[in-house]
């Protein structure tokens, strides 16, 4: 389960002490993701997530976060809106960390993503995109193809270890995409997490999207390559056209792509792909001790790098002519 921090019955009732949500009714921690704790809490007045934020998150960007959350809820967008206390403020604290309590959000996440689902998520992201348009918010991605030269090079070792030989093949990538990352793509506020884990579903139906503590400000088509490499890949490793034909539909049903957008796709998929290689590396091997967490493994989008090295243009068959 993805708990740093566990939280006591007292600390629990001292921060609902500050909200007007009654007491708790039931309390437990969340098997999914690994960057931050979160539990879902059940009080007399519904059902909630608390989140507590851990390891990347920097506190100084939270604003940001919370108030992109409270933005898209009034725009109709289907996500989990921060709730806000007695004063106020959405933004708390436990354990001397930041701490925030959001509506919880219906709807089911899926692990093996139907064609349907593929073109369901399509449209949410394009949602997204259009939801947010005029969020007075901005941040930089502090992930991007910048950051990815100086995070390898303190990763070295581990990609060796992991892979003999892997290190030299990341710095031709890293040299490649450095050389040919897209510039001038429209842009706006982007999700740069959008995974199945994230999107939740009314049967094959999109119902709402979660998680947006990586979210900042990039290109659209960027956003839209996370996506086809989180939603496309069969769990052998292979590409699925059909899949990607059904995603990039789905979204371009809300937003159709400019040709600038379709032609950067296949060196934004190999970012993509590079960013999360890079991102699971390093949490691969750092992991604290008597975390209840688990870890994803770096190898699948190894894997994806590799795909995306061999054809280039792959997928590029995807998106309409």
């Amino acid at each position: 389960m993805a708990v740093y921090t566990d939280i006591t019955d007292e600390e629990l009732q001292a921060l609902l002490a500050d909200y007007d949500l009654g007491e708790a009714l039931s309390f437990k921690g969340i098997a999914e993701g690994v960057e931050n704790s979160n539990f879902l809490l059940e009080t007399g007045t519904g059902r909630f997530i608390l989140t507590v934020f851990e390891k990347r998150v920097r506190s100084e960007d939270l604003p940001f976060f919370l108030d992109l959350m409270r933005w898209l809820a009034d725009q109709g967008y289907p996500s989990a809106a921060p709730i806000r206390d007695r004063d106020g403020r959405m933004l708390k604290s436990l354990r001397g960390k930041p701490a925030v309590i959001v509506a919880f959000l219906s709807g089911l996440s899926v692990r093996r993503p139907s064609v349907a689902h593929c073109r369901e998520a399509g449209r949410g992201l394009a949602w997204l995109h259009q939801a947010s348009e005029g969020f007075a918010g901005a941040r930089a991605n502090d992930l991007s193809q910048p950051a990815w030269a100086p995070m390898f090079a303190r990763l070295r070792a581990e990609a060796e270890a992991l892979k003999p030989g892997l290190a030299a093949v990341i710095d031709a990538d890293l040299d490649m995409l450095a050389r040919r990352w897209p510039q001038g793509l429209p842009s706006g506020v982007v999700h740069a997490d959008y995974f199945p884990d994230n999107v939740f579903f009314h049967g094959a139906e999109f119902a709402g999207t979660i998680d947006f503590y990586f979210a900042c400000v990039d290109a659209y088509a960027y956003d839209v390559a996370i996506a086809l490499n989180a939603w496309c890949f069969e769990a052998d490793g292979s590409f699925n056209i059909t899949a990607a034909r059904a995603l990039l539909a789905g979204y371009e049903s809300r937003r159709p792509l400019s040709g600038a957008e379709r032609a950067a796709l296949p060196v934004l998929a190999h970012g993509a792909a590079m960013r999360f290689f890079l991102t699971r590396l390093a949490d691969w091997g750092s992991t604290p001790p008597g975390a209840l967490v688990r870890p994803k493994d770096p190898l699948e989008y190894e894997r994806k790098l590799a795909v995306h090295r061999s054809a280039p243009d792959l997928v590029l068959f995807g998106a309409p002519a």
